[in-house]
């Protein structure tokens, strides 16, 4: 581990320690570096409907994004478990959106860490996708052709982008 990736390992160790947790007990930190260098932090935040429960991924990925960061190196992501913790697919959405392929680092409160130098996130489907298949169904003839456009367009996509284009439409 290079001294870059040790210090974001302990920036996501001190935004666990701000984790609330109050259901799960699970507190997770995160710690996302920009390409300028500057660090987010991030911490996971449970309310009691679990499904508005923000992930420390997220969180740190929205602070940056909302300070008008757009280009990111590494996220950190730092949890008390024994076997790493990989982010979820939302965050994995989530990053793959806002930090493209950047480097993903697993870590424990043990010292255990793994760099996942890219490559972790699976096919995801970026803005650019959704908004070539709205205008692709948008500049369909009409009645069934437009309906069968968008049926062949849907099956090309997951299921997360599913969702951002029914919110998109």
């Amino acid at each position: 581990m290079t001294g870059a990736q040790g210090r974001l390992v302990k920036a996501a160790r001190r935004a666990r320690g701000k984790a609330v947790a109050p259901f799960s007990k699970f507190k997770v930190g995160a710690a996302l570096e920009t390409a300028r260098g500057k660090v987010y932090l991030g911490c996971n935040i449970e309310n009691a409907s679990y499904g508005l429960t923000l992930c420390a991924e997220r969180v740190a990925i929205f602070k940056a994004v909302s300070e008008g960061e757009r280009r990111f190196k590494r996220i950190a992501v730092m949890a008390d478990t024994g076997r790493l913790t990989a982010p979820c697919g939302a965050c994995r959405q989530i990053i793959w959106e806002f930090c493209g392929n950047c480097e993903v680092i697993m870590a424990n409160l043990k010292g255990k860490t793994f760099e996942e130098l890219k490559g972790m996130l699976p096919p995801t489907t970026d803005r650019q996708k959704i908004q070539d298949l709205i205008a692709a169904v948008n500049g369909a003839a009409g009645g069934n052709d437009r309906i069968a456009s968008f049926r062949s367009a849907l099956g090309k996509l997951g299921t997360t982008a599913v969702t951002m284009l029914k919110a998109a439409l």
